[in-house]
């Protein structure tokens, strides 16, 4: 087996095991999200995204809820309470220097 095919598989091993877990580290959401950290640490800091910090230091999610922002802004017709939850996310960034 070479270094390649190696890499591929532990990989593929690292996916299903973060699948299994509930609550998910700092690290482990930037990996599972595909988001920078820089961005997490944006919106954690906007209140942006479901965040616990339990001990005022590291910051831990819920998969489940982690999951449900994911899919929050579903394409096609818009209400008007996604409008405005789109509006305050757009306004906090704004605030923050995350949006030009």
């Amino acid at each position: 087996m070479d270094l390649q095919q190696l890499d591929a598989r532990l990989q593929n091993i690292e996916s299903l095991l973060l699948a299994q877990k509930t609550v998910l580290t700092f690290e482990e959401v930037s990996a599972y999200t595909g988001l920078s950290k820089s961005y997490l640490y944006k919106l954690t800091s906007a209140a942006g995204i479901p965040h616990f910090k339990p001990q005022g230091k590291h910051i831990y999610f819920s998969k489940a809820e982690l999951d449900q922002w994911l899919q929050r802004n579903l394409s096609g017709p818009l209400d008007a309470s996604s409008i405005e939850e789109q509006a305050e996310t757009y306004i906090t960034l704004k605030k923050m220097g995350g949006v030009r």
